[in-house]
């Protein structure tokens, strides 16, 4: 893997097109390339999410969105570009990259949940192994997690005893224990019965209130529309397009992005 490191900016770069940050980006890309053997899936890609931003990134199957979250977090590894979290460059070779994935939470389509363990083993386990929290503390911390995802009452279910919807809350709760800076939601509610869908997106419509930054790959457009700040549009390993709800599904000026909003309102 090769590592190029990018040059500082001269000053905070917003997206395209918008408005520069105020303050520096809580997460930013610059000239991310990742391959899988011929194959280039991420072509150079510059992304930025600001503070407490909700940031939905949209586009066809094989566009490269759920490459993008896992480079992020170094899940997969660019094969060249940066990749800056909280002021930290995980391309780094010194990146302590362990300790970085704790302020990097990750929510995926499967919902990963021990068997058997339960609700509150599953929040609760990365903080006694990998954080070495006394079990009463991280009971503490793991109830009050499953409290804000609505789930305080099944803190002894174990994962076959709970809905898809209820398990992917487990694993949404999970991540929040950590106390992360930013949430990476990739598909969260691809896995779930029509019916479980609102719950999973009613307790993100709580975490955006609270102010918690997230990155949500999604189908789910309404969502994007009436939640997020701004919407990125991928197609073949590139952004072609980005802006807020309204202009992005409303009058979007890309001719790729026009055939893809018009192909998910049919």
């Amino acid at each position: 893997m090769l590592w190029i490191p990018a040059p500082p900016p001269d000053h905070v770069r917003g997206p395209a097109g918008m408005t520069p940050f105020a303050e520096p980006p809580i997460l930013e890309t610059r000239g991310l390339v990742k391959r899988f053997g011929a194959l280039e899936v991420l072509k150079g890609i510059d992304f930025a999410v600001a503070p407490q931003e909700l940031v939905f990134v949209i586009g066809p199957s094989g566009s490269g969105k759920s490459t993008l979250l896992r480079c992020c977090n170094r899940l997969e590894d660019p094969d060249a570009g940066s990749v800056v979290v909280d002021g930290v460059e995980l391309m780094d070779p010194k990146c302590d990259l362990n300790a970085m994935r704790r302020r990097i939470g990750m929510v995926f389509q499967g919902f990963n949940l021990y068997p058997h363990l339960t609700a509150l083993g599953n929040v609760t386990l990365a903080l006694r192994k990998v954080l070495r929290k006394p079990r009463r503390e991280a009971d503490e911390i793991g109830r009050a997690a499953l409290e804000r995802v609505g789930l305080l009452d099944k803190v002894a279910a174990y994962p076959s005893e709970l809905s898809g919807g209820q398990q992917q809350r487990v694993a949404i709760a999970r991540a929040l224990s950590l106390e992360p800076k930013i949430m990476l939601f990739d598909e969260p509610t691809s896995a779930l019965d029509p019916e479980l869908v609102g719950s999973v997106l009613e307790t993100m419509r709580d975490m955006r209130a609270s102010g918690l930054t997230m990155v949500v790959v999604s189908h789910e457009m309404r969502f994007a529309r009436e939640a997020a700040d701004r919407v990125v549009v991928m197609e073949g390993g590139r952004i072609v397009e980005e802006g807020t709800p309204d202009k992005v599904f409303s009058a979007p000026e890309n001719a790729r992005t026009r055939a893809f909003v018009a192909e998910i309102a049919r």
